[in-house]
């Protein structure tokens, strides 16, 4: 087993609560206290197919899933997200406390074999499935992603070494806080497994490190990752995803009026300027700029407006929380789009985005200068040309970098690229209801292909495909030479 700088043995497997990624515990906050009881279930995505696991893997896979049952949150946790983490309410953070995965009955996991010989070595597709009360299953994505990537690496691939991970890294960030990018390390979920993600957040900070002796622009503005935000002293990151728009989706099983109520309930739970960066490509992003524009109600009107956006049998009314005066403080007649710090762009053209948000929020007679979070399969090449675009467009552009951090490995054997896992897990289901999302590129469509056709038709969806968006080889090919694959590092 690998060791921290301090002789220390690094965990097998998932060890602490916090390791997961900041938004899957602002989502659960808001739903404890809207959506407490609503059955969900996930399913499993392996967009490399070609990549299958070994019984071996798959067997210690579901090991380290049945140990999730042990992980709960300690006192240092709970001092950490008090003090850290003030937009958690004191409710969520007692039922945190006692919190509790259940493997054993909330995750179904079985394994198929290509060809069944009782072989350890036997290679098969895995398939991973959730059901529960959202409540309670949200915090499984996270943990078995990376898992499952562990798992792969472990047994199926190991041609790689730690060797210059952490160098790696720091070249990496110090080129793009030298270029002015502000960005954030978001590689949890298919990092190789948690000691290369602790080598590559130490490669980052030495980076931000010598940032501040020679006065660079850019900044390493935190990680996504709560546990090694708390152990490394940088701010966690995050604010919600798509699992958040898709499940209201399901539940009130109204599109057109989705995005608009997922926004409503957001601020109602935190408030305004609060985990403020809106996610625009659920249900695709024109129809999210629809939502965008119209003007949240306020305390005064919030039960007597347009019943569209109520979701029924919510715990709460959508009031924002009351301030240390009692009071419920927000401003009158402003859009989502004047509330909201900026957006974020995970699917489609980058630059056709930028473009998007410009025009709309020019049409809108917004002149604030808004953030645009960036965070779909970067590398520095990308981070910069994206800034660039942002900037003179008139944006602050910030980026989420994941995989090109904690999954960047080269084959020992020939020099070539040792390729990633595509593996994502989707919300697939809530309250009874197949929970789909559409996004800004049809390579992202994931869940029930008949509600995904009849959405489309409801929203006027059109079609898109971007060039760059083959989720099959988005991070390379096997037969690519690593040194073509990492251009960008020179």
């Amino acid at each position: 087993m690998a060791s921290d700088t301090d002789g220390q043995a690094l965990p097998d497997g998932i060890i602490s609560i916090l390791d997961t990624d900041l938004y899957k515990l602002t989502m659960q906050c808001a739903i404890l206290k809207y959506l407490p009881d609503v059955p969900v279930t996930y399913a499993f995505t392996n967009r490399t197919p070609h990549m299958r696991l070994s019984r071996a893997a798959f067997e210690w896979l579901q090991e380290q899933i049945n140990k999730l049952a042990n992980v709960s949150l300690t006192s240092a946790e709970l001092d950490y997200l008090r003090t850290t983490c003030t937009y958690f309410n004191d409710t969520y953070l007692r039922f945190l406390t006692s919190f509790r995965l259940h493997p054993s009955k909330q995750v179904r996991t079985t394994f198929t074999p290509l060809e069944d010989t009782g072989s350890q070595d036997d290679v098969g597709d895995v398939s991973l499935d959730i059901e529960g009360r959202w409540l309670d299953t949200i915090l499984y994505e996270i943990p078995l992603l990376a898992l499952t990537s562990e798992a792969y690496f472990k047994f199926c691939d190991r041609d790689w070494s730690y060797k210059n991970q952490e160098e790696r890294a720091y070249v990496k960030g110090r080129k793009l806080i030298e270029h002015g990018c502000i960005f954030s390390e978001f590689g949890s979920r298919r990092r190789r497994d948690y000691h290369t993600q602790d080598l590559v957040i130490r490669g980052l900070n030495r980076a931000a490190d010598d940032s501040q002796t020679h006065g660079w622009k850019g900044k390493l503005s935190g990680t996504s990752n709560v546990h090694f935000a708390m152990k490394y002293g940088i701010p966690p990151v995050g604010t919600v995803a798509h699992e958040w728009f898709m499940g209201i989706a399901s539940i009130t099983n109204d599109y057109e009026h989705a995005n608009e109520t997922a926004l409503r309930y957001w601020v109602g739970c935190f408030g305004e300027g609060v985990l403020g960066i809106a996610l625009t490509d659920t249900f695709g992003t024109p129809t999210f700029l629809k939502a965008f524009k119209r003007t949240m109600p306020t305390p005064a009107n919030s039960m007597a407006d347009d019943k569209k956006t109520l979701i029924p049998g919510a715990a709460s009314p959508p009031l924002p929380p009351m301030d240390s005066n009692g009071s419920r403080s927000t401003s009158d007649e402003r859009s989502y789009a004047q509330i909201f710090q900026g957006v974020r762009q995970d699917s489609g053209n980058p630059i056709e985005f930028v473009k998007i948000m410009r025009d709309f929020y020019s049409s809108e007679g917004i002149h604030d200068k808004k953030t645009i979070v960036f965070s779909d399969s970067l590398n520095i090449e990308l981070c910069l040309e994206y800034m660039h675009a942002a900037e003179e467009a008139g944006f602050s552009p910030t980026f989420g970098v994941g995989t090109f951090l904690t999954n960047d490995f080269q084959s020992l054997s020939n020099g070539q690229k040792s390729v990633p896992l595509n593996i994502v897990i989707k919300l697939s289901s809530a309250n009874g209801r197949a929970a789909i999302k559409i996004s800004d590129n049809i390579g992202k469509n994931t869940g029930d292909s008949e509600t995904v056709h009849k959405v489309k038709e409801t929203l006027g969806y059109v079609e898109k495909q971007w060039v760059n968006g083959d989720e099959t080889t988005r991070w390379g090919k096997s037969d690519n030479e690593a040194t073509k694959a990492h251009v960008q590092e020179r």
